[in-house]
Order: structure tokens, then C-alpha cells, then sequence
């Protein structure tokens, strides 16, 4: 796999069972960028250990006065120095492009685990731990997969010099081979301690991420109440936790490092002690000495190899485990038979909501986090409880009912046939990074365009501020760049884009949830009747406690406690249900008796939205 071929067709299925499998499979999968990556590294690592002995021939020839043997031994370092070269430049080639291509990898997976659980992903994990797992903890794995050859070309490499070391001078070789694998594994018992420390920092570290992310998604509710300061607090207790455990972290790895330069301090000491004695009684030769000390002396460069995995697993498994949580959600959907998107009526099993085909139904919930999700029902984002908290076995979980689209359930479809038949607009859209026409151009229907979505939702002023902020585009607000996440507007223009993208696409059922919250009543009331107008035949649900959004529903259910209790038309409701009448209105449960029979002589003898919203 070539850098230019990035993104991959198929990044393919990951093993999500553990953190370590998940490593392994992505090593698997980029087996032969490995074995390039080995093989150049070999050839880097032998063409290093063949310096000595050229050095070490070169040495001896001069003590014997030999010319000829002097210019075979320069020909041979001038030669292992191109090979150096070579595999130190083509190593340095293949590694990078096995970290960026893992990395992509894993980006790739999260982009198709996001796409697939849509708004549901961050209701099921924190936000902030997507943000962590999506950039740091990306490079810390793909760093472990381009170290893993490198380590693996080292220790190689080790093993072929010890062998030769041998070979060549029995009484030095056989002391160098015995020590290298104490030097290997000499800080081994230390790892554990260390990983633990790493696994500690990471934790922290992913805490603060979250809370610097919830923070600033919600800065401007925090001006509004005055809880900057507060918040400022909290990250700073928490970065200053980040620093102490990245200090102790640190200092474990300090002194693994320490141990890594003493020990092999220690035994060039008694290498050359020991050589020296040997050459000083005739045993062996100055240039066979000079030979076997540099050759342990380069040694000490692949054994650093032994410290950088160590270091590159214990950072990596923490981040691979928490990528396995966020790539083993699913939709819980069941092998496909179907092709097509079916089409019919909306219906819930498990709270009883039913969307009849065609029509305008709005749900009311008096709780909003029942609301946000019954709306993932809809979308085929359903996820069954898991028994106890913390447990990851969701298999043993009980099976819950999908959602039924004229009698088919959603998550017997494929992704695509799923997102074509039910469309879901969460109750806070992310508007991405672009022009207008950018925004608008996405997978639909075509039977609506554009124009006519932006017109049913209202959005003739945010055009009008587009057309004049921009600058470069002669006042044609389609061209206009819109701020990621649509920073530059206000919370009702993006909630109007975000609507008028949703109208486009055109779904068999589109659910909306609070889809004027952040409008004022006069607005809200025109967005009701263009979005009932333009999708007039067409299945619609929107979850509202707005009266003026209810009185246009066709019908509209009363879910309380996970179930419908109550269907009829909004005036119906209003004068038959008090539990109803109490969430719309928001009325005390003294006060809806108070009031209850004039409330509903009241009601009987109104027309209008605008006199049940003066009445309310």
C-alpha cells in the first residue's frame, strides 16, 4: 500500500475483541509494508555491524604493513557506507508510510463507524473520547505498527551479529552473546509499572479532553450564567492532574532509559578489560579486539529498538482499547434480504408511536432525553441495555424491537437502503466547514430542490446575511463559505440550514427533533406550515411542545413513562388530557385543576393558534 493509494477501498473488519487484537490485526493487515520495512531495516542494521570488521581489517592491515589489505578494507567501508544509506533512507521510507497508512486506516474505520451510528455515536460515547480516539490516539497506534518492523529488523539484526561475533572470536563473541540478552530484558520487570503509570497518564488525559470539549461547546450558555471561571476551574485541576501523571509517567521511562545506558556501559567495561588482557598475552589480534569492541558498541543502537516498542505498546494499547469501544457500537442490524427501502407507516413496538404514511405527526415527551431516544429508534439507531454498568458483553444484553417501516424492520436493512428510508435531524446539527451549495448538495431524492427547501424553512434572512458577508462571490450566498460547525451564525439560522439540508434529501420518513427550539413563535409557526406544506404526502415526525408547531400536526401522540398514553389532534389533547396539557403548557398540576373544566369550555370555543397560545 502506496501513500498515493490512501483511502483505502475496504479498510476492511477489525478485530474489536481487545485492544492488543486490534493491534495485531492492523500488523496483519499491512504485512507486506512490514516485511518491506524489515528488510530494509536488515539491510541498514548488517551494513552498520559490517563497519567493525572493514574498521577492524583496516587496523590490523596497518599493523602489518599490508597496502593491499588497506584498500580492500576502505573499498569495503566505501561500500557499507552506500548500503547504509540505502536502507537507512528506504527503512525511514517504508516505516513512515506504514505509520500514516495505519492511521489512516483507523481513521477510516472511525469516519464508517461514524457515518453508520450518525448523531446515536456520541449519545453512546463521550464526545470527547471520540475527539482523543479520532487524533491522538491515531498517531500512538499507527506509531506502534511503523515501530513494530523496525524493532523486529533490530532484533534480528542481534541475533545475526551475536552469531557472527561467535563465529569470529569465540573468547569475546560468546561474552557479547550472553550479555545481550540480559541488556534486552533487563528493564522488563519494570514495564509493568510503567504501563500502569502510561495507562493512568492516558485516562487523565482523556478526562481533560472531554471536559475542554463539553466546555467549549457549551461557552456561550456558560457567558450566559456566569460559569466560565467554574469550568476554567475544573480543566485546570484536571491539566494539572495531567501533568503530575505524565511527570510520574516520565520518570519511570527515565529510568528504564538510565538502566538501558548503565548496563551496556558495564559490559563494553569489561569488554575491553577483558579483550585487552587477552591481546596484551598474544591471544588475539589488535584489529580483532578493535573489531569485536566497535561491533558491541553499534549493538547498543538496535537495542534501543527494545525501549521504543515498549514505550510505543504502552502508549498504543490504552488508545487501540479505547478506538475497540468506539468500533465495536453497532446498529444491531440483522443480515439484509432487502434491496429496496420500503415504504408505509412508522411504527415503534416498543413505545407503540405509529407515523402513519403521508402524514404530519408530532410527538410530545415530557422528558427530553426520552425524546432524543426514541428519535434514534426511528433513525434504526436502536442499542439494546446493557444488564450492569460497565459490562461489555452487549450480546448478553436483551434483545430489543425494531423500529418497523411499512412492516419491515429497519435493521434488517442494508446502511445505505436505511438512511434513504428514515432520515433523523438530531436537536443539535453540526453544520460542516463549506460553501451553502456545498451544504445543500447531499445524497437525496431530487424531487426537491434546494431553493424551495431553504424557502419552507425559512431561511430568506440567513441568504440575505450570507449574501452580504461575503465578499469574493458578487452577493450569491449559495457560494458563500460557511465556519465549521456554523460558528458565524446564530443558533436559529443553523438550526434553519440544517433543516432545509434535511428537506432536501427527501427521505420516505423524515424525524425531527425540536426542530424550531432556537427560533422565536412567528418564525417557527412559518417554518411549521412550509415544512408540512412541502412535505405534504410525504411521512413526517416531529418531536415538539411548541403548540403552534402541534395545532398543524395531522395527528399528534403523547408519549409518558417509554409509551404512547394518549393520540388525537393537538386541540383534542389539550382539552381531554391533563398530563398533555401540563407539558404543552406548562402548567402546575394545581393549576390544571384549577382550571380543567373552563380550560376545556375554553378550548371548545377557540379557533386560532394564535388565541390557544394567549389562553396557555
Amino acid at each position: 500500500m502506496h501513500i498515493r493509494d490512501l483511502p483505502y477501498s475496504d479498510p476492511g473488519d477489525p478485530d474489536v475483541r481487545s485492544g492488543p487484537r486490534f493491534l495485531i490485526w492492523l500488523g496483519r493487515n499491512q504485512i507486506r509494508g512490514q516485511l518491506k520495512s524489515m528488510a530494509w531495516g536488515l539491510l541498514h542494521q548488517c551494513s552498520i555491524a559490517g563497519l567493525p570488521l572493514a574498521v577492524g581489517f583496516a587496523v590490523q592491515s596497518v599493523v602489518d604493513r599490508s597496502g593491499g589489505r588497506l584498500a580492500l578494507a576502505g573499498g569495503m567501508i566505501a561500500v557499507l557506507g552506500v548500503l547504509i544509506a540505502v536502507g537507512d533512507t528506504m527503512l525511514h521510507r517504508t516505516a513512515v508510510t506504514n505509520w500514516i497508512t495505519a492511521a489512516a486506516r483507523v481513521q477510516q474505520l472511525l469516519a464508517r463507524k461514524t457515518a453508520e451510528l450518525g448523531s446515536a455515536l456520541t449519545r453512546r460515547v463521550a464526545a470527547g473520547e471520540v475527539v482523543a480516539v479520532s487524533t491522538g490516539d491515531v498517531e500512538k497506534i499507527g506509531w506502534f505498527v511503523e515501530a513494530l518492523s523496525r524493532f523486529a529488523a533490530a532484533a534480528a539484526a542481534l541475533v545475526i551479529i551475536c552469531v557472527g561475533l561467535v563465529l569470529y572470536l569465540p573468547s569475546l563473541g560468546v561474552l557479547v552473546a550472553l550479555a545481550m540478552p540480559l541488556l534486552a530484558l533487563a528493564v522488563l520487570p519494570l514495564l509493568p509499572r510503567a504501563t500502569r503509570r502510561a495507562d493512568v497518564q492516558r485516562e487523565k488525559a482523556g478526562k481533560a479532553t472531554e471536559l475542554a470539549s463539553d466546555t467549549v461547546a457549551g461557552l456561550r450558555v456558560l457567558r450566559g450564567i456566569g460559569g466560565e471561571e467554574l469550568f476554567l476551574g475544573r480543566y485546570r485541576r484536571a491539566s494539572q492532574e495531567v501533568r503530575k501523571a505524565a511527570v510520574r509517567s516520565a520518570r519511570m521511562w527515565s529510568l528504564i532509559s538510565a538502566i538501558q545506558v548503565l548496563l551496556p556501559g558495564v559490559l563494553l567495561i569489561s569488554l575491553v578489560t577483558y579483550g585487552a588482557a587477552l591481546a596484551r598475552d598474544g591471544k588475539i589480534d589488535v584489529g580483532q579486539l578493535v573489531t569485536v569492541y566497535s561491533a558491541a558498541t553499534l549493538m547498543l543502537f538496535p537495542l534501543r529498538h527494545f525501549e521504543e516498542i515498549a514505550m510505543a505498546y504502552s502508549f498504543s494499547r490504552p488508545s487501540a482499547q479505547r478506538a475497540v469501544r468506539v468500533l465495536s457500537l453497532s446498529r444491531v442490524a440483522r443480515p439484509s434480504t432487502i434491496d429496496a427501502a420500503p415504504t408505509g407507516d412508522l411504527y415503534d413496538p416498543v413505545t407503540g408511536l405509529l407515523a402513519p404514511e403521508g402524514l404530519f405527526t408530532a410527538v410530545v415527551c415530557g422528558d427530553p432525553d426520552e425524546a432524543g431516544r426514541l428519535a434514534d429508534r426511528l433513525g434504526g439507531h436502536a442499542q439494546p441495555a446493557v444488564a450492569k454498568e460497565g459490562d461489555a458483553e452487549e450480546a448478553a444484553a436483551p434483545e430489543v424491537p425494531s423500529v418497523l417501516l411499512g412492516g419491515v424492520p429497519l435493521d434488517e436493512l442494508e446502511l445505505d437502503a436505511a438512511r434513504t428510508a428514515v432520515l433523523v435531524q438530531d436537536k443539535d446539527p453540526v453544520l460542516l466547514s463549506g460553501t451553502l451549495r456545498e451544504l445543500l448538495d447531499v445524497p437525496s431524492s431530487g424531487r426537491v430542490a434546494a431553493v424551495d427547501a431553504l424557502a419552507a424553512a425559512q431561511c430568506g434572512d440567513v441568504l440575505d446575511a450570507l449574501a452580504q458577508a461575503s465578499v469574493d462571490t458578487e452577493g450569491d450566498p449559495m457560494n458563500t463559505r460557511i465556519t465549521e460547525r456554523g460558528r458565524s451564525l446564530s443558533g436559529g439560522q443553523r438550526q434553519r440550514l440544517a433543516l432545509a439540508r434535511s428537506l432536501v434529501t427527501d427521505p420516505e420518513a423524515l424525524v425531527l427533533d425540536e426542530p424550531t427550539s432556537a427560533v422565536d413563535s412567528h418564525t417557527e409557526a412559518r417554518v411549521a406550515e412550509g415544512v408540512k406544506a412541502l412535505r405534504k404526502d410525504r411521512t413526517t415526525v416531529a418531536f415538539a411542545s411548541s403548540p403552534l408547531l402541534l395545532d398543524l400536526a395531522d395527528r399528534v401522540a403523547l408519549v409518558h413513562g417509554g409509551k404512547v398514553v394518549a393520540v388525537g389532534t393537538h386541540r383534542e389533547l389539550l382539552r381531554d388530557e391533563p398530563l398533555y396539557r401540563a407539558v404543552v403548557t406548562r402548567e402546575t398540576e394545581d393549576e390544571i385543576a384549577a382550571s380543567g373544566p373552563d380550560m376545556n369550555e375554553d378550548i371548545d370555543t377557540i379557533g386560532t393558534i394564535e388565541e390557544i397560545e394567549e389562553r396557555a
